[in-house]
């Protein structure tokens, strides 16, 4: 097993500790009800305030609950974003002012979706809350999650790669529905911030013992044609047992005559998201994901 302890830096040192006082390590083990509670107060404890000149908007769209952000003078595509959570937890809440961020660093207006989660409404309510909101928007869009969110994002990319609205995606440590031999599903497996346990137990919840691993909708990699699909970005965790699925899912969108490129962030974890006023690393690998929305949205 890795050496985590000298592998990662003082400040993703930090922003485990900060993390783990809010949100246990074991907290799988918890009932969803409790689970929900502490990543609830976890996400505000590292909420900021927004950057100004910042509109957000409650809306319903598709009949889904979402959260409309637009910079003073947006232009470009619209980014449609999906929040990480293991589909069990999360909401507008706990990646707010991640999407100010992204909203006006990219100068473009952004709607968040707040999605069913399961056990609730397990597998494929997710899907059919996201494609509903985009049967609802109009025009171009750009598609970006994180995590579970990313699943989502790029599952809808491969279910509407024929309307030509998609102008790109951006999936950051996304779960894809890699085989666990992969390599870092071995050599992370009891990574810091997210282990193969927990992802199976997120699995369950969501498949509510339906056997649904063969369908893209469910899992990206699954599916047996990568053609058609927008350009893409792929940012994971170096620590992280997902980092295998971007390296994949990259792979084959490029074998497929697409555009993709995978970035694997040395010294980070899974979630580092919020840790970007913290880490510098975590901070520079938003920069590089604002940069990249920036140019597809205006594109």
């Amino acid at each position: 097993m890795p050496d985590y302890d000298t592998l990662l830096d003082a400040e993703v040192h930090a922003f485990l500790a900060r993390t783990s006082s809010f949100y246990p390590d074991d907290a799988t083990d918890l009932s969803i009800a409790e689970q929900r509670r502490h990543y609830d107060r976890m996400c505000a404890a590292f909420e900021v305030p927004h950057p100004p000149g910042l509109s957000v908007q409650d809306r319903t769209l598709g009949g889904v609950p979402c959260r409309i952000y637009t910079p003073a003078a947006a232009r470009g595509a619209t980014i449609l974003f999906c929040h990480g959570g293991g589909f069990v937890v999360g909401g507008l809440d706990s990646h707010d002012s991640l999407s100010a961020e992204l909203s006006a660093g990219a100068g473009a207006r952004l709607v968040a979706i707040d999605y069913s989660l399961s056990p609730e409404h397990p597998f494929p309510q997710d899907f059919a809350d996201v494609l509903a909101v985009f049967a609802a928007l109009e025009g171009a869009l750009v598609l970006c999650g994180d995590s579970a969110g990313g699943n989502l994002v790029a599952a809808l990319a491969h279910a509407t790669r024929a309307s030509g609205r998609v102008l790109g995606q951006v999936l950051i440590y996304p779960a894809l529905g890699g085989a666990r031999d992969l390599p870092s599903y071995v050599q992370h497996a009891h990574a810091p911030g997210l282990t193969v346990q927990d992802m199976d137990f997120y699995e369950g919840v969501r498949r509510a013992c339906a056997d649904v691993t063969a369908d893209a909708r469910f899992a990206p990699l699954a599916d047996t044609d990568f053609s058609g699909l927008p350009e893409t970005l792929i940012v994971t965790a170096q620590y992280d047992p997902l980092s295998s699925d971007g390296q994949a899912y990259a792979a084959a969108l490029t074998a497929a005559g697409g555009q993709a490129e995978w970035v694997e962030e040395a010294g980070l974890v899974h979630g580092y998201l919020r840790a970007r006023h913290m880490s510098a690393k975590a901070g520079a690998s938003v920069a590089r994901i604002i940069g990249a929305l920036r140019r597809m949205t205006q594109s």
